[in-house]
């Protein structure tokens, strides 16, 4: 299985009829001030971790979904994800009656598995290099119905592409907007949208030191390999871009941004202590480095993309302790 189109750029017509579609089942989440005295720029959080999954996943799926004849809906939907797609997908079909299945690596966090248990989906088991090989070949051959792809779909990167719609709507002179860097479909949606509304914001890609595949892309020109330690963050740091993914990234993205994992592990606790904010590694990210100076000066948005982080994880970061996988 291949994909059947190329990837582009949502429009924004595309975009605004995506924000009325997941409209009531996703949350028009809030962008507020980071309660930091003295950092190098002022800074906004956009609260994806306030959606119903704790993760902004729930609009590309739901976007996916909706935008999908009854027909390929029919044998329900599927899709294959760390964590929180595979929740995106999950309570967007249980919201909607259908049947859904997630395939599952086999380091998924507790925290998602026990979520999806809740949403009553199916779960399936694979090994790393059998989940990856699903996304590369865009399905499985033996699941029916609708295979959501969790970066590479056109609905899913115009879902995506609402929060920047969103971002621009409540602070039209953003200088810059920091996101995730996982598959790139996050980041890319994010870049289409002000490619339409304010061109000059910049779009910088967060990611870990533990693992920066987009860094070591944009280095050499061309999708790279890097070695990824497991660690508690998820959601970014899959070890390389997607080779379908790297013509809309490179064209999107302005640069990367990149922790270090103690800084990440710090902005944890110091979202818990001055917001109350609960933020997984992924979402930590763009505020580290948004602190450390790297995204410049100005207003800049950090979009927290979720907060599904595994208890123990948490009492140990608030603890001052880096957590151990």
């Amino acid at each position: 299985m291949t994909p059947a189109n190329k990837l582009t750029p949502p429009t924004l017509d595309a975009i605004r009829a995506a924000q009325e579609r997941i409209k009531g089942i996703a949350v028009r989440t809030p962008l507020i001030r980071l309660n930091v005295e003295n950092a190098p720029a002022e800074i906004y959080l956009k609260m994806e971790n306030l959606q119903p999954i704790g993760s902004f996943k729930i609009r590309p799926a739901l976007n996916a979904i909706l935008s999908a004849s009854a027909e390929a809906t029919v044998h329900g939907v599927y899709t294959a994800s760390s964590g929180n797609m595979a929740q995106g997908v999950a309570y967007s079909a249980l919201k909607l009656d259908l049947k859904a299945t997630v395939l599952l690596p086999s380091h998924a966090p507790e925290a998602k598995i026990a979520a999806l248990k809740r949403q009553g989906a199916t779960i399936k088991f694979l090994s790393d290099e059998d989940w990856w090989q699903v996304l590369l070949n865009h399905g499985h051959p033996d699941e029916k119905g609708l295979f959501i792809h969790p970066v590479y779909d056109q609905a899913v990167l115009t879902g995506d592409a609402t929060i920047g719609a969103e971002i621009f709507e409540d602070l039209p002179d953003v200088d810059a907007v920091i996101v995730p860097f996982g598959g790139g479909g996050l980041s890319s949606g994010i870049a289409a949208a002000f490619k339409h509304l304010k061109q000059d914001t910049k779009i910088f890609a967060a990611e870990s030191d533990h693992c920066a595949p987009l860094t070591a892309s944009f280095d050499r020109g061309a999708p790279t390999d890097v070695p990824c330690p497991d660690t508690f963050i998820t959601g970014i740091g899959t070890g390389t871009v997607l080779a379908d993914m790297w013509p809309i990234v490179s064209e999107m993205l302005d640069k990367t941004v990149v922790a270090t994992m103690d800084e990440i592990v710090d902005t944890i606790r110091l979202l818990f202590e001055r917001n109350r904010i609960i933020a997984e590694g992924a979402g930590a990210a763009p505020v580290a480095s948004a602190l450390a100076g790297r995204a410049g000066g100005g207003k800049i948005v950090c979009v927290i993309s979720g907060g599904n982080l595994d208890a123990k994880y948490l009492i140990d970061i608030l603890e001052g302790k880096t957590p151990k996988v």
